[in-house]
């Protein structure tokens, strides 16, 4: 068997497309563009790149794009009065805090200072307890779960009383993602690095997602024939071809899971597009929420 390529580039051209005819609409109809602000704290160089692509994406769509960019040493009560400031501003409709900050401040803190209703990220808990309840339609749901589920319906999977496998219990992916699955009626498991002989659960799953953050963990006989397999994960490793150089690779081994797979996302070019084109479509949402 060779598995499908799930290419998540294309399907974020395509959400990008349909935010961006909606922003038109927006714009028509209450005379201002949907406004995203993004602040940074520090110059990690990652993060400082993966900030400006989110403000060039919002410009590309006609949106109002903005980044904050803070020194490292700002403190928590600047940054807090950064938040609530933007909170007040209605021409702001997204806010996104990008993470990790530095040690001194509190990134709980943050979270919970962000008007939920402009919360883009979906971490506040007033938008992680909707999904928990079963009402995603009230929230704004994190951008790599919305994009992982996307993704399943390229694929075509049915989900109902689908045996789901979920590898990794973070705030920002594992669990919304188990809820977005759960809502859908799969049968969900979360696995962690705890749960026992977790190559044999992997095996059971009609739906494979791995989000741990580990180069090539899951192998291709972790994978059972014909599963949906969804990598999450981006790790930078050394590049044995190229001496010197590295690589992007995800959590799962592509070529080995690729033989067994009915449907799988490649790293990168799969979750990764996706996750900011959700950003966009979560921006467009609060915004339209907000003009009632």
């Amino acid at each position: 068997m060779t598995a499908r390529v799930l290419n998540g580039k294309e399907l974020a051209e395509q959400v990008r497309a349909t935010v961006r005819a909606g922003v038109a609409d927006f714009v028509k109809a209450h005379g201002r563009a949907p406004g995203l602000d993004v602040i940074i704290v520090g110059e990690d160089a990652a993060s400082v790149v993966y900030t400006r692509n989110k403000e060039k994406a919002a410009l590309e769509v006609g949106m109002r794009g903005n980044l904050h960019r803070l020194p490292a040493q700002t403190g928590e009560a600047e940054l807090l009065a950064i938040i609530l400031r933007l909170n007040d501003d209605p021409s702001v409709d997204g806010i996104l805090v990008q993470l990790p900050l530095p040690k001194h401040i509190d990134s709980d803190k943050v979270i919970l200072a962000i008007d939920p209703s402009k919360d883009v990220d979906g971490f506040h808990p007033v938008n992680a307890g909707q999904l928990a309840i079963g009402r995603a339609d009230r929230a704004l749901v994190p951008c790599t779960p919305r994009g992982c589920m996307k993704l399943l319906a390229l694929a075509g999977t049915p989900l109902a009383g689908a045996r789901a496998v979920v590898i990794g219990r973070s705030n920002i992916v594992g669990k919304p993602v188990a809820q977005l699955l759960l809502a859908e009626h799969a049968t969900v498991t979360i696995a962690h690095s705890r749960t026992r002989d977790l190559p044999a659960v992997c095996r059971e799953a009609d739906v494979l997602i791995a989000a741990v953050g580990k180069p090539e963990m899951v192998r291709g006989d972790w994978v059972k024939a014909g599963a949906v397999v969804i990598d999450v994960g981006i790790n930078r490793v050394s590049d044995s071809a190229n001496p010197g150089k590295t690589r992007l690779v995800g959590d799962v081994a592509y070529d080995e899971a690729a033989e067994r797979a009915g449907a799988i996302t490649p790293v990168p070019g799969g979750v990764g597009p996706l996750t900011i084109a959700c950003l966009l479509e979560n921006t467009l949402l609060s915004a339209k929420r907000r003009a009632g």
